[in-house]
Formats: structure tokens, C-alpha cells, sequence
């Protein structure tokens, strides 16, 4: 597992619907791995192996994080904002940001008084981030209204093989999936494997859209992250018990093949990877969604990264864990054929 690949990921902003800064660098470390590579102009990029091949599997993982985007300029020289998927306005109080443009990074700080942190109400447009400017004349000349904004923080490691960052959601599932193709290679897999790193799901979808239409893929696994329940205040009657550690997760839910999920179990267990469960009965909230429903249907899994404190600065997962994701798909796309079936009345023949 290249790890410095995960960390340069991580430092890399890429708010939804800015994402090509971190597709460029994903380029880079994958040149010479894949076969192929396709791109689209929303900004998705997939990696190829076995192209030619006539079964093929998409991997997808986002690479698109939640923030911020600016939105006016106050004359004297402030910055307004909104949202740019599900943020905790709460969370940006007070905290040091980064404003990404074509000039490069800015950075700022989000204004904080006693009255903005008792309001229990608080809204994106009650956020303003102060850059140092005195009007906005200055501003203008430093920043442009929709450039996009993330909290300054990057990763650390923690104790037992544990790793905290911003955008853990999800960085961890687009490096998955570039690596997963990567182990598969060396695997000798068959199959074509269609490593896509996709856009814009935390605001639109958009990316599993485009990506899928244009693969039109026989079997489409998603990779993201999922809830931890294994800290305080967290209930696992919600959705299953899940702890970081533990290994992935799959999804047992509405949109899943049952049968992949046999597979996959089947998987882990010759290869002495743990796995966890979990439970949706509708929509999941990750590209899945999109997918399953793209082209006449598509046949779908979900794989998650289990993870704490979804949505904050300081997301929290096991590099255990993203290992074993790993290894888990890249065994399983390997045992593939091009004769395989997810028919669930296949029995019955």
C-alpha cells in the first residue's frame, strides 16, 4: 500500500465541484499502472486493466470533500460563504482555512464572537472568514467568488495503525479503488477492472453518472465510508455494530447484490480478512445510488472504510482497515470471469 500516495491525497484540497487539482496528481501516481485512461468533462478520471475484456467491473471511490465556497465580498473586505455538501456549520468557528484559486492557496480564518457560538441555529451565511483584508478592493485582488474552501488541516497518525484527517470522506475510498487496481495487476486478474475516481458526490452525483453511462459497467462496487458506532454516543441499533479495526463493511441493503456480498465474504474468509455488516433499507447516500439505477440497471455492492466523526476536521480510521479493502477487492475482482452472473433466479434454471 503506498501510503504517501494516501498522505499527498489528504493535503490536497478538493471541494466538490473543484476537483481537478487532486485528479491531476492522481494522474501522476497512477501513470504506467493502468492500461488506459478515460476522462469526461465533469472531471471524473478511471484507470484501466484488460480493456479489451469483455466482462468488466467498475470500482468507484469520490474524490470530492465537503466545504465551502465563497459567494460575496463585503466592502469591508470579508468573505461570505456557503455550503458545498453537508457541513457542521458549528465546526468552522474560530478554525484557520484555506481558500483555493488559480493563483494558488489563501488562507483565512472563520470569525467567531460569543453570539455566533451560542446560536444553536447557525447557518452557512452566518459564516464569514476574514483574510486579512482591509476592503474589498483588497480581497478581490486575492480571492474570486466561487473558489472553494476547506478547514487548514491535513492528517496525522495516531496510535495503533489509526490515522485522523480532514476528508477521510472520502479520499480513503478513491486511494482504495487506484490501489485495488493496482494489487489486481500484480494479480494477474482477467476481468476488466475500471478504477473510477469520481466527482461531486457529496453535492450532485453527477460523477457516478457520467462514469457509469460511459463504462456502462456489468458490475459496479462502490467504495466509501461508513458510520463507526464503536464511541460514545453513537447507537448501532441504527444501522449494525461497526468499529474501526474491524475490517470493511458491507452493506446489506435495498440496492446491494446479495450475491456479491457472498462472494465478498467468501473472499475474506480464504484470505483471513475480517469483514463487517451493516444495514440500509434505502438509499445509502453514496454513489451507489446513482449507479444502481444508471443504464438499463446495474448490478451494485457497496464496500465501506468504517469511520469516526463523519463530517468533522478530524475524521478518524483505521490504515488496517484500508488495507484490507484493498486486498479484499482486488481478490475479488480477480475471480472474476467473464461467465459471471448475479442472477438471483439463476438456481432455479
Amino acid at each position: 500500500m503506498r501510503n504517501e500516495m494516501l498522505y499527498e491525497m489528504l493535503r490536497t484540497g478538493s471541494v466538490s465541484g473543484d476537483e481537478i487539482r487532486i485528479q491531476k496528481l492522481v494522474r501522476k501516481w497512477m501513470a504506467g499502472i493502468g492500461d488506459k485512461v478515460i476522462s469526461d468533462n465533469t472531471g471524473n478520471l478511471t484507470h484501466i486493466i484488460n480493456p479489451e475484456a469483455k466482462f468488466k467491473v467498475q470500482l468507484i471511490g469520490h474524490i470530492d470533500e465537503i466545504g465551502l465556497c465563497i459567494t460575496h465580498i463585503t466592502d469591508s473586505g470579508m468573505l461570505k460563504v456557503t455550503r458545498a455538501g453537508g457541513i457542521r456549520n458549528s465546526m468552522y468557528l474560530g478554525h484557520k482555512v484555506r481558500i483555493y484559486n488559480e493563483k494558488g492557496i489563501v488562507y483565512g480564518s472563520v470569525l467567531s464572537n460569543s453570539s455566533l457560538l451560542k446560536n444553536n441555529d447557525l447557518q452557512d451565511s452566518d459564516l464569514t472568514i476574514d483574510i486579512g483584508a482591509t476592503n474589498k478592493e483588497e480581497a478581490l485582488a486575492a480571492v474570486s467568488l466561487g473558489d472553494s474552501v476547506t478547514i487548514d488541516e491535513d492528517y496525522r497518525l495516531l496510535l495503533n495503525d489509526r490515522i485522523t484527517a480532514r476528508a477521510l470522506d472520502d479520499r480513503t475510498g478513491a486511494f482504495i479503488v487506484l490501489e485495488a487496481l493496482r494489487r489486481a495487476k500484480e494479480l494477474g486478474c482477467k476481468v476488466g477492472v475500471y478504477a473510477t475516481t469520481s466527482v461531486g458526490e457529496e453535492t450532485t452525483g453527477r460523477g457516478a453518472y457520467w462514469s457509469s453511462s460511459r463504462i456502462n459497467p456489468d458490475l459496479s462496487i462502490a467504495v466509501d465510508v461508513t458510520y463507526a458506532t464503536d464511541y460514545e454516543g453513537t447507537n448501532p441499533a441504527t444501522s449494525g455494530d461497526v468499529r474501526i479495526g474491524g475490517g470493511p463493511v458491507l452493506c446489506n441493503s435495498s440496492l446491494s447484490s446479495r450475491l456479491v456480498n457472498k462472494s465478498l465474504r467468501k473472499i475474506a474468509k480464504d484470505h483471513d480478512i475480517n469483514v463487517q455488516t451493516e444495514a440500509f433499507v434505502g438509499r445509502t447516500g453514496t454513489d451507489a445510488d446513482t449507479i444502481h439505477q444508471s443504464n438499463l440497471g446495474v448490478t451494485t455492492a457497496l464496500v465501506s472504510l468504517p469511520l469516526r466523526y463523519m463530517h468533522s476536521h478530524s475524521e478518524v480510521g483505521s490504515l488496517k482497515d484500508l488495507e484490507d479493502c484493498i486486498e479484499l477487492l482486488a481478490h475479488y475482482v480477480c475471480s472474476l470471469d467473464e461467465e459471471a452472473s448475479f442472477d438471483p433466479y439463476r438456481d432455479e434454471e
